[in-house]
């Protein structure tokens, strides 16, 4: 099959995003698919406005198009909202070819976070665009119902998976820092409500693995957290084995696959009943949830390593890959056409 996947989201950005497109996309061609990524790497690219780390393309209109038409491709999938997936979607509408899209982020909530943009606007532009997609692939039931109280259609679930042997439990290093060792791993980014965590008071040593715009303000107002910058392959993975404790402060997250991570490392998690940590968890004696982060954490201090690891061994990539590709061949014809489509 092949399969054309946009996203405005890459490297060298280090987010959930990049990495499911980027492993998904790679199990695909292992698995006999012809896959294209069209990526802001491509294009001459702007920074987003606050967020130097994220590259907007510049103008990809009449390139997408004779990308798309290059490529002929069996099925074309939107992953995101920005310059590319916008193009690429008017390409769609325009030609005829039908597509499906992914709802990654709340969206909504982070622009309100960083800029107090109403949610409303948002998501009315994000029903726009997703509405003219034959499906749009979401994370988690919970996520599901939350769109469709908002007026979303033809939601489908596309779950994530995590690498086990990458990540696994070893043995725990010994370091200066004192025990127990609570650990962020993600952006640093107001919508990560990272102070949460941080402001907490707690024996031990808070660690957060990660960069992003607030990593200044947060370095001077928390001088006693270990802040150990952006990690990747081995070296991330080490330092999820090392750590006591997983906490993950935000409330907005569409799923976390940085809670997958943990637990397969044998790290149990502390974070609020919200989704994405609901739907991971699940009621699984894998993680505390609750609404004093403070108390999710103590509880999480007590849960059995082994538990956290058997857990994760059961959601792999492979199945998360499976899964999107039999969406892609239920909602997709053999082949893009090429009628003319009014736009919506």
């Amino acid at each position: 099959m092949r399969i054309l996947i946009v996203s405005d989201a890459w490297y060298p950005q280090v987010n959930g995003v990049v990495r499911t497109l980027s492993t998904v996309a790679g199990n695909l061609r292992t698995m006999g698919n012809t896959v294209e990524l069209v990526t802001p790497d491509r294009y001459r690219t702007v920074p987003l406005p606050t967020y130097k780390e994220i590259r907007l393309a510049v103008w990809p209109w009449n390139d997408m198009g004779r990308r798309i038409a290059a490529f002929q491709p069996c099925a074309i999938h939107i992953a995101t909202e920005g310059p590319l997936g916008m193009a690429a979607r008017k390409v769609c509408l325009t030609r005829g070819y039908p597509f499906t899209t992914s709802y990654h982020t709340k969206f909504p909530e982070y622009l309100h976070a960083r800029t107090r943009f109403p949610t409303d606007w948002s998501y009315a532009f994000l029903k726009w665009f997703h509405g003219a997609a034959q499906r749009t692939m979401v994370a988690t039931g919970s996520l599901r119902s939350e769109l469709v109280a908002k007026g979303f259609k033809n939601l489908e679930i596309w779950s994530r998976g995590v690498d086990v042997e990458l990540f696994h439990p070893r043995p725990r290093q010994e370091t200066p820092d004192p025990r127990p060792h609570y650990l962020y791993v993600g952006r640093v980014a107001v919508e990560k409500n990272i102070e949460a965590f941080l402001g907490l008071p707690l024996n031990g040593t808070k660690l957060v693995v990660g960069d992003g715009p607030q990593l200044d303000q947060l370095r001077r107002r928390f001088p006693e957290v270990r802040f150990l910058g952006e990690m990747h392959g081995a070296e991330l993975a080490a330092a999820y084995a090392n750590a006591d404790v997983f906490v993950f402060p935000s409330l907005t997250d569409t799923f976390g696959l940085v809670l997958l991570e943990a637990l397969a490392s044998g790290v149990p998690v502390a974070a609020y009943p919200v989704t994405g940590p609901n739907d991971v968890i699940n009621g699984h004696p894998v993680g505390c949830l609750d609404k004093d982060l403070s108390r999710a954490i103590r509880g999480a201090l007590d849960i059995d390593p082994a538990q956290c690891r058997k857990f994760a061994e059961a959601r792999s990539w492979q199945a998360s890959t499976e899964q999107f590709l039999n969406a892609l061949q239920r909602f997709q014809p053999a082949s893009a056409g090429s009628s003319p489509a009014q736009d919506q």
